[in-house]
């Protein structure tokens, strides 16, 4: 072969590559990271004989105005009808995105509802390098510094009669049973601090407890799983977002492990055992607006009746 027909062979071949990654791109930004699904899962929590309480389980929608195909999708799911909300954080994504996201939460607005913040709810996001995600959890450090109107989406959430979670505990009456809930701040920035919520989970005064956070660190699953909690529900990790069929993420973004990046698991900590709920998420980062083999999703959680072999806060094998 001669050197004009290598070089031009190579060409090809190189262009070949550069279509192929082209149209990887386009699929993973226009199709996929558009492809919103809903998830339907069942977790054995509640005391024996209980009705089924269904919770909507929203996380990580990074809302800017232009992002119209995810905030009609998102006003739809008010028909589902579900008798509490779960907020895990990062909604915004812009400084005007607070009245987007309250219209397209839309009539969620009108059901008992418990929220927590993410960076991206405090920060506005910025451009960072992709590639270091495969190294190491991003590094916040406050962002870019530009502060969102997180405060402005707080008091909207509040009047709709939602309850912040941050650092606190509350408890609710959702279809006549005593729902106990607590919750952190963003462990990404390394704000949680689970200490001044901790305790054992007082039985005598609610019939299940959840704890909720943005970022599932073992620093909030860990004491969270060993107070005796029921559920712990998180968010952040986009699922992985960028992932490798059958074999899955390549990075969580936290200290979780990659079989557990998304949906439904186990944790263990304290001799107890726990359901974990870790949502892929709605939304991405404006500077990274792709997803690959991990769709944008909301979860229905259905809470069911244990099983009469396990007791709350046991090991559930």
């Amino acid at each position: 072969m001669t050197a004009a027909r290598t070089a031009t062979t190579l060409a090809r071949g190189a262009l070949g590559l550069l279509g192929a990654g082209a149209g990887v791109l386009a699929y993973a930004s226009l199709v996929e990271a558009r492809a919103f699904v809903l998830r339907r899962v069942e977790v054995p929590v509640l005391p024996a004989g209980a009705d089924p309480v269904r919770v909507l389980h929203v996380s990580d929608l990074h809302l800017t105005p232009s992002a119209v195909a995810r905030q009609r999708w998102v006003a739809g799911l008010a028909a589902l009808e579900p008798d509490l909300v779960v907020d895990t954080g990062d909604n915004l994504a812009h400084r005007e995105a607070v009245p987007f996201v309250l219209s397209s939460l839309g009539r969620l607005l009108d059901v008992p509802g418990v929220y927590v913040w993410g960076s991206n709810d405090y920060y506005a996001p910025s451009f960072k390098n992709p590639l270091s995600y495969l190294l190491h959890p991003s590094r916040p450090r406050g962002e870019s510094k530009r502060e969102l109107p997180w405060p402005d989406l707080d008091a909207a959430f509040r009047a709709a009669g939602w309850t912040d979670l941050t650092h606190t505990s509350t408890t609710l009456e959702v279809r006549g049973l005593r729902i106990g809930f607590r919750g952190t701040d963003d462990a990404h920035l390394g704000r949680a601090d689970y200490a001044r919520v901790a305790g054992p989970v007082d039985r005598t005064a609610v019939d299940v407890s959840l704890a909720v956070t943005h970022a599932p660190y073992r620093s909030v699953l860990d004491p969270a799983v060993a107070d005796g909690h029921d559920l712990v529900i998180a968010g952040h990790t986009h699922g992985g977002q960028v992932c490798v069929p059958f074999y899955g993420a390549l990075v969580t973004n936290c200290d979780l492990d990659r079989p557990r990046v998304k949906g439904l698991s186990q944790h263990v900590a304290g001799g107890r055992t726990a359901w974990l709920h870790v949502s892929a998420g709605l939304g991405t980062s404006p500077y990274a607006p792709v997803r690959f083999a991990c769709r944008p999703e909301a979860t229905l959680l259905t809470l069911t009746a244990r099983g009469t072999d396990a007791a709350p806060g046991s090991a559930m094998g």
